[in-house]
């Protein structure tokens, strides 16, 4: 059994909590495909619902956190130096349309830096766990990155940003052409924080993205490098979160890797 923190314990608590409700959501979901409404409106609710049972549990065990949070916007911590960053159903577009790939990621931040962090797939119940320092972990077995070297042999995944796509056209068109060229396959999973978690255990050798928001990618953040991996913002400072615009991958592929990507930002 991996060493936990008593914060990332109580994460994960609150995770598999609301977990319970979206797997039953997710089912009403499939249900909801066929009828005139639609299941838009369904899936909304249901994100706001895992939202507010994962709020609810960790302020009951954590009052003097604060949090950043995909629907609620962001709540500031009585201490003055931790707060929660919550995604409660990442992959919204693929559980909209019965796609069972999504996940609930939880991450905790103190003084600026990711310390603890958790995603979780409640369909093939898969839990990523990492506490800074203690390595990564899905369920009790220690994550990874893989070792592959061989660009010709990697998998390797992008998010395509279909908003706030004006201006970034060419550019991503051009670093999507270079890596097909060269890479063993391309996917697009839809699923930032599992695309990360995927990096950690090996299933996936690299992964980009424009776009993303904080609470997407901290938990990642922190998985990733635990389990030996490295993960940068493509554009300007080192600030992660600044654009959400960021590179993950193996240590064996990175500086390759992030070279095809780099040479092509500018046109972006």
């Amino acid at each position: 059994m991996p060493r936990r923190s008593a914060n990332l314990q109580v994460m994960i608590r609150a995770v598999m909590k609301a977990a319970r409700n979206l797997v039953r959501d997710f089912g009403e979901v499939e249900q909801l495909q066929v009828s005139m409404k639609g299941p838009a409106d369904f899936v909304s609710a249901a994100d706001r619902k895992a939202e507010r049972i994962i709020v609810e549990e960790l302020q009951r065990m954590r009052p003097e956190y604060g949090f950043l949070l995909e629907e609620g916007g962001a709540i500031k911590a009585k201490d003055g130096s931790s707060r929660f960053l919550v995604d409660p159903l990442d992959g919204t577009t693929n559980f909209l349309h019965g796609v069972p790939h999504f996940a609930l990621s939880v991450a905790l931040e103190q003084r600026g830096e990711i310390v603890a962090g958790c995603i979780y797939d409640p369909l093939k119940d898969e839990l990523f766990a990492a506490d800074k320092g203690d390595g990564a972990f899905l369920n009790d077995r220690r994550l990874r990155v893989s070792g592959r070297s061989d660009m010709g042999q990697a998998l390797i995944g992008c998010g395509l940003p279909v908003r706030n796509w004006k201006g970034r056209e060419r550019g991503f068109d051009a670093q999507m052409s270079a890596i097909a060229d060269v890479c063993g396959g391309l996917r697009r999973l839809g699923t930032a924080s599992l695309d990360l978690a995927y990096i950690a255990a090996g299933r996936q050798d690299g992964f980009w993205e424009y776009g993303l928001k904080p609470w997407d990618i901290a938990a990642g953040i922190l998985i990733v490098r635990e389990a030996g991996g490295r993960i940068a913002r493509l554009e300007g400072d080192d600030d992660l979160f600044e654009e959400g615009t960021i590179l993950a991958s193996n240590s064996a592929l990175y500086e390759e890797f992030r070279g095809i990507v780099d040479a092509r930002v500018t046109k972006a």
